[in-house]
């Protein structure tokens, strides 16, 4: 279920693009995403319909019973996808190369599940973690690609500058690894086409912006989404920043995208 893979020769094609946010439970969206008086439960049934995918955040800290993934799956409609966090137990160790039980107990807690639902993994790394070739090629060799005949995707987010380092970039493309790109000041931004998809994060969101981000700077991201499209499937996420601007900032986004 898991090992190298080599370099895909497949060359990409236009793709759809896939925008939300992180999480759905949050208890200061109830009003200005939410509407009043709708019940918490039904809080994924009702951004799901109004996205074109959400991050699920919560599998960073803990892990899910099938019946939880399935249970995600039902109350969402066709065309939702969901990326999934991975579990900081694979990522957030001294020897990535040593994590492969915990992978493979991330992998098949239920992710399958999801089925046609499921989007790419980002695995994270903390700000800590530094570049060094042979472990990080041992760790992307752990990853499996594929889980129950369901294929998967995976999407690398580093957050240290030695990772801006074309030998790391070189092993994302030999794994068809996603380098995800982080749109922060605290973050390496790293915008290199090693996979046949894009997974970018923006998380400068600001509060006294109604949607977010001001019209141009949408627009901007509009045409930057385009242009990641071109190249395959693109999942754009807007995290962090104002948070609870985010869900206005992604609505937005698509109706500039459509």
């Amino acid at each position: 279920m898991s090992g190298k893979t080599p370099k895909s020769g497949k060359t990409p094609t236009n793709g759809k693009t896939y925008v939300g946010i992180g999480g759905w439970t949050f208890e200061p969206w109830r009003g200005p995403f939410y509407p009043e008086g709708l019940t918490q439960k039904r809080e994924l049934e009702y951004a799901s319909r109004k996205l074109t995918s959400i991050e699920i955040n919560g599998t960073y800290y803990s892990s899910f019973k099938p019946a939880s993934w399935a249970k995600w799956r039902e109350e969402t409609p066709d065309g939702l996808v969901f990326a999934v966090k991975a579990s900081r137990f694979c990522t957030n160790r001294r020897a990535l190369g040593e994590a492969g039980e915990s992978v493979q107990r991330f992998v098949t807690q239920g992710l399958v599940e999801l089925k046609d639902r499921l989007g790419p993994i980002n695995w994270q790394f903390m700000g800590t973690k530094k570049f060094d070739p042979e472990d990080f090629e041992a760790f992307l060799k752990l990853l499996p690609r594929e889980i129950g005949k369901l294929p998967l995707r995976h999407a690398l987010e580093v957050r240290h500058d030695s990772f801006k380092d074309p030998r790391f970039y070189d092993l994302a493309r030999k794994y068809n690894a996603a380098i995800i790109y982080a749109h922060d000041k605290d973050f390496p931004e790293i915008d290199e086409p090693t996979a046949d998809f894009t997974y970018a994060r923006l998380m400068g969101s600001e509060e006294k912006v109604k949607t977010g981000y001001k019209p141009a700077d949408l627009d901007k991201w509009a045409k930057r989404a385009k242009d990641w499209a071109k190249k395959g499937d693109a999942f754009v996420y807007f995290i962090s920043g104002a948070k609870v601007r985010n869900p206005a900032a992604a609505q937005e986004l698509i109706k500039k995208l459509a």
